[in-house]
């Protein structure tokens, strides 16, 4: 095997949270110019190409992916942030972008279910997509088993990694896991989302390096309401508030500090039902559901969704599914991807937060760049283990 792919399935898989994925491939909350800004645009081309590949073999991307052009809206309630999405519009049509600044009333026409008020407005992107995230890892596993018979791929679930083995010259060249030894040719990557730090710190005890990796678990909740026919969703919608949550400035306080913010997010999934969200907060490892939180999410969505207000979670007891997942949260706001110090043929990429899906395919293929030495598509100084300010 070329290459090693250390994957966060280091638990039983009843141990495993459901990750609480939306599926949005968005780019109307995204800041042109931002140093993320290069590697969501990448990332989003190479899904567009990804389902273009996966059309011209015959298949729907709708239903291998459940990718849908569905458009996203930024929506706001007041004056002051509707003034704030005049200025994002501005800012994503200098960027090369379609986007469009909505009225109330234009919105009574492209989404009926949405009530923001007279002085409302909402930010459009026509070109966004949305995916099943299930659906999609499904499918790449599927695709990457095919490598299996050629010697380029192999599943090793349920076997914690418990050391790497180096050569004289200091090169790991074996991953040690409960069962195996897995020899490593070319390079070793550990994508192992918020469990990255910690197994970090367990790979180089015994090896005289000095490396932190800051991420942390950041819990979040997602109601899904099955088969729901009371509400369509035209888009993908989510309000201001959510980026600011998003962005959240960590201090070590903040570990014990009652972190929660809830803000309205809401998709119409390719089964037809509905994704509300969604939930942040700093609780450790835990992934109990949260009755509370599952309240609260509902209850914002009530104040976009006048169609929902009649609706409690005691009517949707047989028709809902609760998702709770632990997004990799990293100090800084970027994700750390590249060269571990100390380590040639040992590379990183975590803590994407709950940019995951959208920036996976570029951090994908920027790391493949680093491996092979081939000239990035994307600048990645940035995303530099050894460039991140490490946290005070």
């Amino acid at each position: 095997m070329n290459r090693i792919c250390l994957l966060p399935s280091l638990t039983p898989p009843s141990l495993v949270p459901v990750l609480p994925v939306q599926g949005y491939i968005w780019m109307v909350h995204k800041v042109p110019g931002s140093e993320k800004w290069d590697l969501a645009m990448r990332s989003r081309k190479l899904w567009e190409k990804f389902a273009d590949d996966v059309k011209s073999r015959g298949l729907d991307p709708e239903q291998v992916l459940g990718w849908k052009k569905t458009g996203s809206l930024l929506v706001g309630r007041t004056l002051q942030e509707m003034a704030s999405l005049k200025e994002k519009v501005d800012q994503l049509s200098k960027a090369g972008l379609k986007a469009e600044l909505l009225s109330t009333t234009d919105l009574q026409e492209v989404e009926p279910a949405l009530v923001i008020g007279e002085e409302g407005a909402a930010a459009f992107l026509p070109d966004d997509y949305q995916l099943d995230a299930r659906r999609s890892v499904a499918f790449i596993e599927k695709e990457n088993r095919m490598f299996a018979t050629k010697g380029r791929y192999g599943e090793y679930y349920n076997q914690p990694v418990t050391g790497l083995l180096r050569s004289g010259n200091g090169k790991v060249e074996v991953v040690q896991t409960s069962k195996n030894l897995l020899y490593s040719k070319k390079a070793i990557i550990i994508s192992t989302g918020c469990w990255t730090g910690s197994l970090m710190q367990d790979l180089i005890r015994d090896l005289d390096i000095e490396f932190d990796m800051p991420v942390k678990p950041r819990k979040g909740h997602l109601l899904v309401i099955e088969n729901f026919n009371s509400l369509k969703l035209n888009h993908g919608l989510m309000e201001v508030g959510y980026v600011g949550h998003q962005h959240f400035t960590f201090k070590p306080s903040d570990v014990d500090a009652d972190t929660l913010s809830v803000s309205m997010t809401a998709t119409m999934d390719t089964s037809g039902n509905l994704v509300l969200g969604s939930s942040r907060q700093f609780v450790g490892f835990s992934t109990e559901i949260n009755e509370h939180i599952i309240n609260q999410i509902l209850e914002r969505a009530k104040e976009f969704f006048p169609s929902l207000k009649k609706l409690s979670l005691t009517d949707l007891e047989k028709s809902r599914e609760v998702r709770v997942g632990l997004r990799p949260f990293m100090p800084g706001g970027k994700p750390m991807i590249g060269h571990v110090p100390g380590l040639s043929n040992v590379f990183v990429a975590a803590g994407h937060e709950g940019e995951g899906l959208a920036l996976a395919l570029g951090t994908a293929e920027m790391v493949a760049d680093m491996v092979l030495g081939n000239l990035s598509k994307v600048d990645n100084t940035p995303y530099a283990p050894s460039h991140l300010k490490q946290p005070a």
